[in-house]
């Protein structure tokens, strides 16, 4: 492999198609941040349509809901519409709504029919606890024992699943399949369209968990024929933290009753009649269940709108192209010293780097000291996210350098390989 120089890497920065988003975004000098996959930055857009908001509250007052510069009523809506397009989905096939946990809890309650000899719900042993806490509860309501009815796919290295051993495991008695497109820890997306078009041959509906792909990479929701999705949008998405989630159901399933009723699910132009009859909206609208925060889903308004000029392909391209910098880099400048454990393959690697090293925690403490803003994962795992939006080559060559810095000076050896309360 040829040796990468910083002159090859300024050319990068100037064939950047997308280099002037970045400022966009609130970044520091003397900083580079490089956990977009944990948390988003702010952008000066998203940073406005809130402003916006706060003053259609100040000057409106309740007359905000259909008055004001973005109509609080509809706003869940129209998001959705922006939001659709990361996802390949049909406008009305996406809403904006509610939290990754709280969305993972409408969506299991509605897909989940256990019956007799089949009543188990396939996951993962690598995925988000939050998921695995959501299905266990699931399964409680149920009347359901998560210790037996709950099959968790083995890894074989313990880091990334092999997607036959999950077909392997889609068996006549389970009832329902949730499974993430990219693993948090070592960024391996997953075969979505595969997946599903195993799940559907047996007859189980499947969904997926899509906090840490949506944003950096494109999706097909609609035509791989996935039952349901869920996701935060904080991460790539850049909402702010524990910004409004989102959800999608494919239109095939518009006629089921959600399984957690509430309020906003209601159709629109009945909503405020009051009446005791559920009439949910025929849309992915209908798995609403409260009013929507409205000060947690304006910053999407600004932060959608970047998306929509930018486009998830570009975006896609900027950042395969980005962690193969960071990955080509790390093996000329710090050879042997970290396994590099997210795919290599383009087609199989979410937005983040991952790096095993038996003292992650206190390198991560010592790169955050050098101005280098990294993300740990127990019990050993360093994630690196160049983001598409607001990382340039040269943020990706100056983390390298430093990070070299650091382990050829054992920088990190002043520091406690234990991880602060927040990782």
């Amino acid at each position: 492999m040829r040796q990468i120089t910083a002159q090859m890497v300024e050319q990068m920065d100037q064939n950047d198609e997308l280099a002037s988003f970045k400022k966009e975004f609130y970044t520091k000098d003397d900083s580079i941040y490089l956990d977009g996959n944990s948390l988003g930055l702010l952008s000066k857009r998203a940073e406005q349509s809130l402003l916006d908001v706060l003053n259609d509250w100040k000057e409106h007052g309740i007359d905000g809901w259909m008055g004001g510069k973005y109509p609080w009523f509809t706003l869940s809506e129209k998001l959705a519409e922006k939001l659709s397009l990361l996802v390949g989905a049909k406008e009305k096939e996406v809403i904006v709504t509610g939290s990754t946990t709280v969305n993972l809890h409408q969506m299991v309650a509605t897909f989940f029919e256990p019956q007799e000899g089949r009543t188990k719900i396939l996951a993962d042993e690598l995925t988000f606890p939050s998921d695995i806490y959501g299905l266990q509860s699931q399964l409680k309501l149920k009347g359901l024992n998560p210790d037996t009815d709950l099959i968790q796919v083995g890894s074989k290295n313990g880091l990334t699943l092999d997607e036959q051993d999950i077909i392997d495991k889609m068996t006549e008695d389970v009832a329902l399949i949730l499974l993430p497109s990219v693993l948090y820890r070592s960024g391996q997306l997953l075969d979505i369209e595969r997946l599903t078009r195993e799940a559907h041959k047996r007859n189980i509906p499947i969904g997926f968990d899509l906090c840490h792909s949506i944003g950096a990479i494109p999706h097909e929701l609609s035509n791989w024929g996935v039952d349901f999705a869920f996701w935060c949008n904080y991460k790539y998405v850049n909402a702010g933290p524990g910004g409004v989630g989102g959800l999608y159901v494919n239109t095939k399933h518009f006629t089921k009753t959600p399984g957690l009723s509430g309020w906003f699910g209601s159709k629109k132009e009945t909503q405020f009649d009051m009446d005791h009859h559920f009439d949910a909206e025929n849309s992915a609208g209908g798995y609403q269940i409260g009013t929507p925060h409205m000060l947690s889903t304006a910053p999407l308004i600004g932060s959608l709108s970047i998306f929509e000029e930018a486009k998830i392909d570009r975006i896609r391209t900027k950042s395969l192209k980005l962690t193969s910098l960071l990955m080509d880099l790390l093996n000329q400048e710090i050879e042997n010293e970290f396994t590099i454990v997210n795919p290599l393959d383009d087609t199989r690697r979410g937005g983040h780097v991952a790096l095993m090293h038996n003292d992650a925690a206190r390198i991560c403490k010592a790169l955050k000291q050098n101005g280098i803003v990294p993300d740990f994962r127990a019990p050993n795992i360093i994630r690196l996210a160049p983001v598409a939006l607001y990382n340039s080559f040269q943020d990706v060559f100056e983390a390298v350098k430093i990070l070299s810095k650091i382990m050829k000076n054992r920088e990190y050896e002043k520091f406690e390989n234990k991880r602060e309360v927040i990782a």
